[in-house]
């Protein structure tokens, strides 16, 4: 496993941020599942939602989590926010690589997202509403699969990459390498 490492957590928590960063770090490849999706069909999520639905959607994450779990190669995963939900897809998640949670408070993830028309679930009138709606099925099933969390409201980017780096650097040390949750 080495260097795979999968980034879960809520919309708008960093995922693709923090995962550019720590592949450059890693000199590794970093992927997004939903980029890999958009390029596979043509089209972007939204157009994928509106046609096929969340199951369908769902269904083509599964399908590419299920092809980066076969895959040899070093890399950071970035994931979609909802990846979590199909119940095949969490061993899948922890097969990959080494599962972090990206994880922040309600009110900092509004502030992020707020004025976002890509994210079709969001589409709605009442958005803190949804967001605590989506954390309610979302956080126990990030905390099921995740091997470590990093809270990273009020932190750059660069500080939550080093959170990372040390945790990773102290797992390293430690007697059996594990890692545990935190």
């Amino acid at each position: 496993m080495g260097d795979r490492i999968v980034l879960i957590g809520p919309m708008g928590c960093g995922k693709s941020t923090i995962g550019r960063l720590l592949a450059a770090r890693l000199r590794c490849r970093f992927l997004d599942s939903d980029a890999i999706i958009v390029r596979q069909t043509g089209v972007d999520i939204p157009t994928i939602f509106a046609i096929e639905g969340e199951s369908g959607f769902r269904a083509r994450e599964h399908k590419v989590l299920a092809e980066l779990s076969q895959s040899d190669e070093r890399f950071v995963l970035a994931t979609g926010g909802g990846a979590v939900l199909l119940p095949e897809n969490r061993p899948l998640l922890r097969s990959i690589g080494e599962v972090i949670h990206l994880d922040i408070s309600i009110d900092e993830q509004l502030k992020r997202i707020r004025h976002d028309r890509n994210r079709p679930l969001l589409q709605v009138d009442d958005l803190p509403t949804r967001l605590r709606e989506l954390a309610q099925t979302r956080a126990p099933l990030y905390r099921e699969v995740a091997h470590w969390r990093v809270f990273s409201d009020g932190l750059r980017a660069d500080q939550v990459l080093n959170r990372i780096l040390r945790h990773r650097r102290e797992r390293a040390r430690s007697p059996s390498g594990s890692t545990p949750r935190r």
